[in-house]
């Protein structure tokens, strides 16, 4: 057998050179940019630019849909990427959202109650809606900030400050003071720029860019 049959037999034999992975998606891009709209209006609020006592629900659309609606799908897009961690990151933003507009829906409405008298709410039953409300996801995030130090240092601002926002509110609702919710607005527009810089350094990246720096974690071992 000649040196160019050989040669011809093994190319012929050689398995096919596997074709080229595609990239693998980032839903943090999805999550963010459908995250800050919701996270400006929510701080816009606080100041008191939407005046929801003549627009009640003025807060709604953007609230279950931009947020609520579209981080529900960033997180099954993180699922399917087998990225746990920001799957429920996303995924409690997104019950938070949700839930929100629905319990505004549900008092601009009149749709609760009293369930005693069958009369509509007092403002102290309002009141306690919303503290027990405020109150419960204030916990979870306390708890979503200390279970993620081992991220970089730019995450952790992010979450102390979404903290540092709801105890603001939880405060001011249950005690009745009003001016804590302007620094609670001023929070707000702080952590939307954290979460900001995080999404333009996602962008970057995905386009071909540098990483920007995001600081070292907290926890490290």
């Amino acid at each position: 057998m000649s040196v160019e049959s050989d040669t011809a037999g093994a190319q012929a034999a050689a398995p096919p050179a596997p074709a080229a992975a595609a990239p693998a998606g980032n839903p943090a891009l999805m999550g963010l940019i459908c995250f800050l709209p919701s996270g400006i209006t929510l701080g816009l609020w606080f100041v008191g630019y939407l005046d929801t006592t003549a627009l009640p629900g003025g807060m709604i659309p953007i609230l279950t849909f931009s947020a609520g609606l579209f981080l529900l799908l960033s997180a099954m897009a993180a699922l399917r990427v087998g990225d746990s961690v920001t799957a429920a990151i996303f995924a409690v933003f997104s019950a938070f959202w949700t839930s929100f507009g629905v319990l505004l829906m549900a008092l601009n409405n009149g749709w609760i109650v009293d369930a005693g008298t069958g009369q509509a709410l007092s403002t102290e039953q309002v009141g306690s809606i919303q503290s027990t409300y405020l109150l419960s996801f204030t916990l979870v995030f306390v708890l979503l900030t200390l279970a993620t130090l081992r991220l970089p240092l730019m995450f952790t601002i992010g979450f102390v400050l979404v903290d540092i926002t709801f105890v603001l509110a939880y405060i001011g609702v249950t005690a009745g003071n009003a001016s804590l919710f302007p620094i609670a607005g001023i929070a707000t527009f702080a952590f939307c720029l954290v979460f900001a810089y995080i999404l333009f350094d996602a962008f970057g990246q995905t386009l071909g860019g540098r990483a920007m720096s995001m600081g070292g974690p907290l926890v490290r071992s």
